[in-house]
Formats: structure tokens, sequence, C-alpha cells
């Protein structure tokens, strides 16, 4: 009894079988089968470039053990790849890090649900959102060259307050 995927080649063959693919919207010739037309997608000129904002996610609530909110905080930190930086005391923590999204809004919004849609897959403790930053990349950066912004978020990684 042979064992393996449906549809894959009995091994050894050494052949793979060739899939067709639709030609695209923009193609001149007439399609060689009805199956494989495809619609006209008509794409605006104008494409909305995205930026990068520099997030802090300031949550408060009840107190937590420190070492649950530290083990919540570095699982974020893994589940959320572009996280900078997170401080923490046993009832509040702030967590910063970048978004990339089309406007301000967009950011705010992602930016908005990142802890509750985070709460239960990294354990983080059932804390509300207090407060919340977004400035584009430039801004940041005036803002760190300036000396009065937000300090730059060193050391990377999960601290204690």
């Amino acid at each position: 009894m042979r064992r393996a995927r449906p549809g894959a080649p009995p091994r050894g063959t050494g052949s793979r079988a060739l899939t067709s693919v639709g030609a695209g919207a923009d193609f001149g010739g007439p399609p060689t089968d009805r199956t494989l037309e495809q619609e006209r997608v008509v794409v605006s000129e104008e494409r909305t470039r995205s930026k990068l904002w520099h997030i802090t996610l300031s949550v408060s609530g009840g107190e937590t053990p420190l070492k649950e909110v530290r083990r919540g905080l570095e699982q974020l930190a893994h589940d959320h790849p572009f996280l900078l930086t997170s401080r923490y005391a046993n009832d509040h923590a702030e967590v910063r890090y970048w978004e990339e999204a089309r406007d301000l809004h967009d950011a705010a919004a992602v930016a908005l649900r990142l802890w509750g849609e985070h709460r239960s897959s990294a354990g983080l403790p059932p804390w509300e959102i207090v407060g919340l930053e977004v400035i584009d990349r430039e801004t940041y950066h005036q803002r760190v060259a300036e000396g009065y912004g937000p300090p730059p978020a060193a050391p990377v990684g999960v601290h204690p307050y």
C-alpha cells in the first residue's frame, strides 16, 4: 500500500504535473479555455503608499504578578515581530513598536486592537488601553534629534520600570 499525499506522483518518477495559470487581464490574446477567463480588474493609477508609524501603547489595570506580566509581554514580542520594547509594572505597561500603515487612522486602529487580539494568545493581563501615541517616522526622528520626544526604544526587549 502506497502512503502519499492525494494526487502526488509515485516516488521515483521524477516528473511533476504541470498546472495551467490564466493570463492576466492585460493579456492581448484570446483565452484558450473558457475556465481560464478572468474578470478585468481596474487598478487605480494612484496607489496609496504605506508609511512607518511609531506606536506607544499604554495599558493599565488591576495588579498582576510581575512574572505573569513579563511572560505575557515576552510572548507578545514573539507574536508581534516589530515590537521594540516593553516596560511594565504590576499594574501598568507600555509597549512600543513600529507599524506599517497607509495613514494615521489605520495605524491607530491596528494599535487599538493589538492588546485585545493578543490578550488570550499571549496571556496578557486583562488591562485596558489608557493611552495611545501614533507619530510618523519623520516626527519620531525629529523629536529624538531635538531631545524632547520619546526616548529611543533602547534597550530593546521587555524590562521592568
